[in-house]
């Protein structure tokens, strides 16, 4: 994005303390966006939002629940008095509460749901009428590999596919007021998710990983930054006919 044209743009990242969200933010910041980061983890998103203004950059950290309406208003109201006006939203945070069908509480899949689907409408609500008032918005949220199915995900891979379903109703609703949205669906990424994972299942992140990159195409797994410069794209102005698509980044094509 050029500079000159991103200074206007203030983007919120859900789940930015760390991983993902945090590369983004990182990303945004570097394009010219004021940034604001939204997490549960107070003290880690305050961490990175430091990162960029020792960077030279605009940055502040909220704690909040995505999944509540008030702390979702409450954190978008200092996000603008802070940083002005929201016209980027990502929908990163997430959870994992991973295990086979039968062995699922219910708890486990209304905490993945809740987050994940239920965040993202309350967060893109919140924001959209800024959007709307600027005439321009960037709406991305983040899906998954897991929404083509994934064993032991019953509750994650339905909500990412959700998203897919959600991002496409907001492209065709906000559309005619030069908002677009899009979701990004990641391959294996590197990253503290990924490891808590390959701890859960008793095996070495070293080994794990080796043996995805083993049956990726391009021979490697993912990084933080490679979802964030597919993020970067799609919230810049030359994005601008690309709307209401799912873009895997997964290292090869996808069934």
């Amino acid at each position: 994005m050029r500079q000159t044209e991103a200074m206007t743009h203030t983007a919120i990242i859900t789940g930015a303390a760390r991983g993902i969200g945090a590369a983004i933010a990182q990303r945004f910041s570097r394009d010219g966006m004021a940034v604001a980061l939204l997490d549960m983890d107070e003290a880690g998103a305050q961490a990175t939002a430091e990162q960029i203004v020792r960077a030279g950059g605009r940055s502040i950290a909220i704690r909040a629940d995505v999944t509540d309406e008030q702390q979702v208003a409450d954190a978008v109201s200092r996000a603008t008095d802070a940083l002005g006006a929201p016209t980027v939203l990502v929908n990163n945070a997430g959870i994992l509460r991973d295990n086979l069908l039968f062995k699922m509480t219910l708890d486990d899949w209304d905490a993945v749901m809740n987050v994940h689907l239920r965040g993202a409408f309350l967060m893109t609500r919140a924001v959209q009428s800024h959007m709307v008032a600027a005439k321009w918005g960037r709406v991305i949220s983040l899906s998954s590999i897991s929404s083509l199915g994934n064993r032991g995900q019953v509750n994650y891979s339905a909500a990412k596919a959700g998203l897919q379903g959600f991002t496409k109703t907001v492209a065709i609703e906000l559309g005619p007021f030069g908002v677009t949205a899009n979701a990004i669906a990641p391959g294996f990424i590197a990253s503290e998710m990924t490891r808590a994972t390959a701890e859960r299942m008793g095996v070495d992140f070293e080994a794990f990983t080796s043996s995805v990159a083993e049956q990726t195409p391009v021979r490697r797994v993912g990084v933080p930054e490679d979802v964030a410069n597919v993020v970067s794209f799609l919230a810049s102005e030359e994005s601008s006919f690309v709307s209401g698509q799912v873009i895997y980044v997964a290292g090869g094509p996808t069934n």
